[in-house]
């Protein structure tokens, strides 16, 4: 048994042309730089760079979000050629089938659950609570807390909100669902009006993002940037929840700190490599994927570098612990900005707008790469049926729509949030590799984008994406493993009896019913 066979080049490229059977050729250049920066800039902007800020790297969280963002190009660059290479959904998931093999695509495609169905229903649970905050800030009302936490939590004293009794046990997350709900709806009725929805606010965020570091730029204090790394000597915080935060730990202070902290900003990146995944629904995708996948990075990394140096001056990094997550940046504006105070709560629509963005972005991305994987056999022949109307797969968006909001609904939001990160740097550290081997085996094949200096930037990415999963917490690895593993018992159990490559199947997509011949 041969756990290795490959995807033939010449199959997946024969699969990447347009017919009535297939996914519409509707997005532009603009269309997917647009959908890169939505995917990019959304709540981890706020939450993850106070974070990494207060716990570990400081000031210095510019330089992580530089070591994060060199990961990033690094794999980016390796998603650019395989996407102009193989133009189909899938993403690393197609990739690693034409250059590793089937057992590595299902580990990659296995794994990109946890970066994109979890991811949203991470970011699904944060909506909901912006949401609130919304509600509460602009309109003097909220969802009760029982109808708006998971039956996991329990309001106390610390941390109820909105006059929620001491006690009080959630039942169910509805807004989360109900966000879920919209955006899947959208997503089916097509890629095109999605994007258009997705412009409009990518629009609303950034310009938030940019008011905040224009106007915050002549109230940073210097004295807030030096000593620019944490030093071992730095005073321990008290949390609020009782938890002491020592700085002397080896990983909170100087440049492990910054490592650290690149590995929690990280998060903010996720999703730049979703562009690749919508390759099939691309115009013209050998030139413009590559600029959507590439501009769009190196445009949020310079909106991230700048922010994050304009928060850490506003106020003691020390003071983002205390404050906690996105209640820093409304702290920081007002702590150093006065008058500015109708800024802060502009942060409150510009993290919804961005998590409803993500939430979008991660739903098409999920929808395609199982898109694909259904129509290699490794997953039922669901996920890759298509609209009869829309020509977009609409029972995969539904069925994905109840796993993820099972998550969003019943379970909190900080179990599943931690498993995304570690998730999607095991996928770019695969790309990377992939890349490498593909130029070694298979030299001649055309490539529209080619990976400059691919003997230096493929083994780079990879070390630098694992660097920073080394990076990452105890219990991030133990829940991937476990994560792989229930993976294994799928693939061992029914993905490979039904793989259309191992037996020696030429699937194409399931053509939607002729609207003709319906009763």
């Amino acid at each position: 048994m041969n756990l290795f066979i490959k995807k033939p080049i010449a199959q997946l490229m024969a699969a990447s042309k347009e017919t009535e059977k297939t996914l519409k050729r509707t997005l532009g250049v603009s269309s997917l730089i647009a959908l890169g920066i939505g995917a990019i800039i959304g709540a981890g902007l706020f939450v993850r760079t106070a974070q990494a800020a207060g716990e570990s790297a400081g000031p210095a969280v510019t330089i992580s979000f530089i070591v994060a963002a060199a990961g990033c190009a690094l794999a980016g660059l390796c998603y650019a050629e395989f996407a102009s290479m193989i133009p189909i959904a899938g993403s690393a998931y197609t990739y690693s089938y034409a250059t590793m093999g089937e057992l590595i695509a299902w580990i990659i495609g296995w794994d990109l659950v946890l970066e994109y169905a979890l991811g949203a229903a991470t970011v699904a649970i944060g909506w909901s609570e912006y949401f609130n905050n919304f509600l509460d800030t602009f309109f003097h009302t909220h969802i009760p807390y029982a109808l708006s936490h998971s039956p996991f939590q329990t309001c106390d004293l610390k941390t109820g909100m909105y006059g929620a009794e001491y006690g009080v046990h959630g039942i169910m997350n509805l807004p989360s669902v109900f966000i879920l709900l919209l955006l899947t709806l959208l997503l089916i009725k097509g890629t095109a009006e999605s994007a258009v929805v997705n412009n409009v606010i990518v629009i609303v965020k950034l310009s938030i993002v940019l008011l905040i570091i224009g106007f915050g730029w002549q109230f940073i204090h210097s004295e807030y940037h030096n000593p620019y790394l944490i030093p071992a000597t730095q005073p321990d915080v008290k949390l609020s929840t009782g938890i002491i935060h020592k700085y002397s730990d080896l990983m909170n202070h100087g440049w492990l700190g910054v490592l650290r902290g690149a590995g929690v900003v990280f998060f903010a990146f996720i999703g730049f490599d979703a562009v690749s995944t919508a390759a099939q629904e691309a115009k013209n995708p050998q030139k413009d994927m590559p600029k959507g996948i590439l501009i769009s990075l190196v445009i949020c990394t310079a909106l991230y570098i700048l922010f994050s140096h304009v928060l850490t001056g506003l106020a003691p990094f020390s003071d983002f612990l205390k404050q906690g997550k996105e209640a820093s940046v409304t702290y920081a504006i007002n702590h150093s900005m006065p008058g500015y105070g109708w800024l802060a709560k502009f942060v409150t629509i510009a993290i919804l707008a961005g998590f409803s963005s993500v939430i979008l972005v991660m739903l098409l991305g999920q929808t395609r790469v199982f898109y694909t994987m259904s129509i290699d056999g490794l997953v039922p022949r669901a996920f890759s049926e298509l609209h009869p109307k829309f020509r977009t797969p609409y029972k995969s968006q539904m069925l994905f729509f109840v796993f993820v909001s099972l998550f969003a609904g019943f379970i909190p939001g900080d179990v599943v949030g931690d498993m995304v990160s570690i998730g999607t740097l095991f996928a770019f550290v695969l790309v990377s590799i992939g890349i490498f081997i593909l130029r070694r085996t298979d030299p001649s094949i055309v490539r529209p984008f080619k990976t400059p200096l691919y003997y230096i930037v493929c083994p780079l990415g990879a070390i630098v994406c694992f660097a920073m999963m080394v990076g990452e917490k105890e219990d991030n690895w133990i829940r991937l493993i476990v994560w792989l593993l229930i993976g294994f018992i799928i693939y061992f159990g029914y993905s490979i009896k039904k793989s259309h490559v191992r037996h020696g199947k030429v699937e194409l997509p399931i053509d939607p019913p002729n609207p003709e011949f319906i009763d």
